[in-house]
Protein backbone atom coordinates (compact mmCIF):
# COMPACT_ATOMS: atom_id res chain seq x y z
CA UNK A 1 0.00 0.00 0.00
CA UNK A 2 1.16 3.60 -0.57
CA UNK A 3 2.44 5.58 1.72
CA UNK A 4 0.30 8.50 0.74
CA UNK A 5 -2.26 6.49 1.08
CA UNK A 6 -1.70 5.55 4.67
CA UNK A 7 -0.80 9.29 5.64
CA UNK A 8 -4.50 9.78 4.20
CA UNK A 9 -5.74 6.76 6.99
CA UNK A 10 -3.57 8.43 9.75
CA UNK A 11 -4.73 12.14 9.16
CA UNK A 12 -8.20 9.97 9.09
CA UNK A 13 -8.05 9.63 12.89
CA UNK A 14 -7.61 6.15 12.54
CA UNK A 15 -4.76 5.31 14.97
CA UNK A 16 -1.29 4.40 14.14
CA UNK A 17 -1.04 0.83 15.75
CA UNK A 18 -4.33 0.17 13.51
CA UNK A 19 -2.49 0.50 10.64
CA UNK A 20 0.17 -0.70 11.55
CA UNK A 21 -1.13 -4.19 12.53
CA UNK A 22 -3.22 -4.02 9.18
CA UNK A 23 0.22 -3.50 6.86
CA UNK A 24 1.59 -6.49 9.34
CA UNK A 25 -1.47 -8.18 8.01
CA UNK A 26 -0.96 -7.33 4.66
CA UNK A 27 2.81 -8.19 4.57
CA UNK A 28 2.68 -11.56 6.45
CA UNK A 29 2.82 -15.14 4.54
CA UNK A 30 -0.75 -15.84 5.16
CA UNK A 31 -1.91 -16.73 2.28
CA UNK A 32 -3.92 -20.15 1.77
CA UNK A 33 -5.42 -21.58 -1.11
CA UNK A 34 -9.44 -22.55 -0.93
CA UNK A 35 -8.24 -26.36 -1.61
CA UNK A 36 -5.83 -26.04 1.17
CA UNK A 37 -8.33 -24.87 3.78
CA UNK A 38 -11.32 -27.24 1.55
CA UNK A 39 -8.69 -30.47 2.64
CA UNK A 40 -8.50 -29.72 6.35
CA UNK A 41 -12.34 -29.34 6.48
CA UNK A 42 -12.17 -32.46 4.53
CA UNK A 43 -10.02 -34.05 6.98
CA UNK A 44 -10.96 -33.37 10.49
CA UNK A 45 -13.93 -34.49 11.99
CA UNK A 46 -12.79 -33.43 16.09
CA UNK A 47 -11.73 -30.20 16.96
CA UNK A 48 -9.90 -29.29 20.15
CA UNK A 49 -11.03 -25.33 21.22
CA UNK A 50 -8.27 -24.32 23.05
CA UNK A 51 -9.76 -21.21 25.06
CA UNK A 52 -13.36 -22.29 24.31
CA UNK A 53 -15.62 -19.68 26.28
CA UNK A 54 -19.12 -20.97 27.91
CA UNK A 55 -20.04 -17.21 27.65
CA UNK A 56 -22.54 -17.23 24.59
CA UNK A 57 -21.41 -13.97 23.29
CA UNK A 58 -18.61 -14.69 23.29
CA UNK A 59 -16.21 -15.59 19.26
CA UNK A 60 -15.45 -18.89 20.94
CA UNK A 61 -18.91 -19.90 21.65
CA UNK A 62 -20.44 -18.73 18.37
CA UNK A 63 -17.80 -20.62 16.63
CA UNK A 64 -18.09 -23.65 18.38
CA UNK A 65 -21.34 -23.64 18.29
CA UNK A 66 -21.54 -23.19 14.73
CA UNK A 67 -18.36 -26.37 13.88
CA UNK A 68 -20.68 -28.35 16.39
CA UNK A 69 -23.60 -27.90 13.77
CA UNK A 70 -21.35 -28.51 10.66
CA UNK A 71 -20.35 -31.80 11.19
CA UNK A 72 -17.39 -31.32 13.70
CA UNK A 73 -16.90 -32.81 17.43
CA UNK A 74 -15.42 -29.46 19.34
CA UNK A 75 -14.05 -30.78 22.49
CA UNK A 76 -13.60 -27.01 24.85
CA UNK A 77 -10.34 -26.55 26.52
CA UNK A 78 -9.88 -23.89 29.00
CA UNK A 79 -8.59 -24.39 32.45
CA UNK A 80 -10.36 -21.35 33.97
CA UNK A 81 -14.00 -22.78 33.24
CA UNK A 82 -15.44 -24.05 36.21
CA UNK A 83 -18.65 -25.59 34.39
CA UNK A 84 -18.02 -29.50 33.52
CA UNK A 85 -19.23 -28.37 30.13
CA UNK A 86 -19.60 -26.20 27.43
CA UNK A 87 -22.50 -26.56 24.82
CA UNK A 88 -22.70 -30.48 25.59
CA UNK A 89 -18.93 -31.23 25.57
CA UNK A 90 -17.19 -31.94 28.75
CA UNK A 91 -14.36 -29.20 29.51
CA UNK A 92 -10.70 -30.13 30.10
CA UNK A 93 -8.04 -27.75 31.17
CA UNK A 94 -5.66 -28.63 28.37
CA UNK A 95 -4.39 -30.66 25.26
CA UNK A 96 -3.09 -33.35 27.39
CA UNK A 97 -6.35 -34.78 29.41
CA UNK A 98 -8.17 -35.13 26.59
CA UNK A 99 -8.35 -38.41 26.51
CA UNK A 100 -9.90 -38.97 22.90
CA UNK A 101 -7.69 -38.30 19.33
CA UNK A 102 -8.33 -34.84 17.45
CA UNK A 103 -6.99 -33.91 14.27
CA UNK A 104 -7.25 -30.14 14.69
CA UNK A 105 -6.38 -27.49 17.56
CA UNK A 106 -8.53 -24.22 16.99
CA UNK A 107 -6.35 -21.89 18.89
CA UNK A 108 -8.53 -19.16 20.69
CA UNK A 109 -5.96 -17.40 22.70
CA UNK A 110 -3.43 -14.58 21.93
CA UNK A 111 -0.28 -14.90 20.09
CA UNK A 112 2.23 -15.65 22.91
CA UNK A 113 -0.30 -18.44 24.14
CA UNK A 114 -0.52 -19.65 20.84
CA UNK A 115 3.65 -20.58 21.33
CA UNK A 116 3.17 -23.04 23.93
CA UNK A 117 -0.19 -24.38 22.62
CA UNK A 118 1.17 -25.15 19.58
CA UNK A 119 4.42 -27.01 21.46
CA UNK A 120 1.95 -29.16 23.06
CA UNK A 121 0.20 -29.82 19.95
CA UNK A 122 3.21 -30.88 18.38
CA UNK A 123 4.32 -33.51 20.99
CA UNK A 124 1.22 -35.25 21.14
CA UNK A 125 0.32 -35.25 17.37
CA UNK A 126 1.31 -38.86 16.94
CA UNK A 127 -0.73 -40.17 19.92
CA UNK A 128 -3.90 -38.05 19.33
CA UNK A 129 -3.94 -38.07 15.76
CA UNK A 130 -3.46 -33.95 15.09
CA UNK A 131 -2.96 -32.45 11.93
CA UNK A 132 -3.96 -29.22 11.89
CA UNK A 133 -2.63 -26.15 13.94
CA UNK A 134 -5.61 -23.17 13.40
CA UNK A 135 -4.80 -19.95 14.67
CA UNK A 136 -7.71 -17.69 14.85
CA UNK A 137 -8.25 -14.63 14.16
CA UNK A 138 -5.23 -11.74 15.04
CA UNK A 139 -3.37 -14.91 16.53
CA UNK A 140 -0.15 -15.23 14.64
CA UNK A 141 3.34 -16.60 15.91
CA UNK A 142 5.68 -17.38 13.05
CA UNK A 143 8.07 -19.02 14.97
CA UNK A 144 5.39 -21.81 16.54
CA UNK A 145 4.42 -22.03 13.28
CA UNK A 146 7.47 -22.61 11.77
CA UNK A 147 8.19 -25.54 14.12
CA UNK A 148 4.77 -27.03 13.87
CA UNK A 149 5.59 -26.93 10.08
CA UNK A 150 8.75 -28.87 10.70
CA UNK A 151 6.57 -31.40 12.69
CA UNK A 152 4.75 -32.22 9.64
CA UNK A 153 1.39 -30.22 10.83
CA UNK A 154 -0.46 -27.97 8.78
CA UNK A 155 -0.68 -24.63 10.16
CA UNK A 156 -3.29 -21.39 9.82
CA UNK A 157 -3.21 -18.07 11.25
CA UNK A 158 -5.37 -15.50 11.57
CA UNK A 159 -8.17 -17.47 10.15
CA UNK A 160 -11.27 -18.68 11.47
CA UNK A 161 -12.80 -21.54 10.53
CA UNK A 162 -16.34 -20.49 11.11
CA UNK A 163 -15.59 -17.75 8.56
CA UNK A 164 -13.44 -19.94 5.96
CA UNK A 165 -15.97 -22.86 6.14
CA UNK A 166 -18.81 -20.23 5.33
CA UNK A 167 -17.06 -19.38 2.48
CA UNK A 168 -15.75 -22.29 1.17
CA UNK A 169 -19.05 -23.87 1.17
CA UNK A 170 -21.34 -20.85 0.21
CA UNK A 171 -23.06 -20.05 3.19
CA UNK A 172 -22.04 -16.21 3.35
CA UNK A 173 -23.73 -13.66 2.01
CA UNK A 174 -23.07 -9.84 1.84
CA UNK A 175 -24.22 -9.13 5.20
CA UNK A 176 -21.86 -12.06 6.88
CA UNK A 177 -24.83 -14.40 7.66
CA UNK A 178 -26.67 -17.01 6.13
CA UNK A 179 -30.37 -16.32 5.34
CA UNK A 180 -30.85 -19.44 3.23
CA UNK A 181 -32.20 -17.39 0.83
CA UNK A 182 -29.84 -17.29 -2.57
CA UNK A 183 -29.85 -13.59 -3.81
CA UNK A 184 -28.04 -11.55 -5.62
CA UNK A 185 -30.34 -8.81 -4.05
CA UNK A 186 -30.08 -7.16 -1.20
CA UNK A 187 -33.66 -7.46 0.99
CA UNK A 188 -35.11 -4.73 1.55
CA UNK A 189 -35.77 -3.33 4.87
CA UNK A 190 -39.55 -2.62 6.07
CA UNK A 191 -41.05 0.96 6.69
CA UNK A 192 -42.22 1.07 9.90
CA UNK A 193 -44.16 4.40 9.05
Amino acid sequence: MPKKVLTRFCKNGIPNGLVVKFLNLLTAKMTYSDNFLAEIFESVKTIAMVGASPNWVRPSHFAMKYLQRKRFRVIPVNPSVEEKSILGEKTYPNLTSIPENFEMVDIFRNSDAASSITDDAIELAKLKGIKVVWMQLDVQNDEAASRAEKAGLKVVMNRCPKIEFARLYGELNWSGVNTNIISAKRPRLKSWA
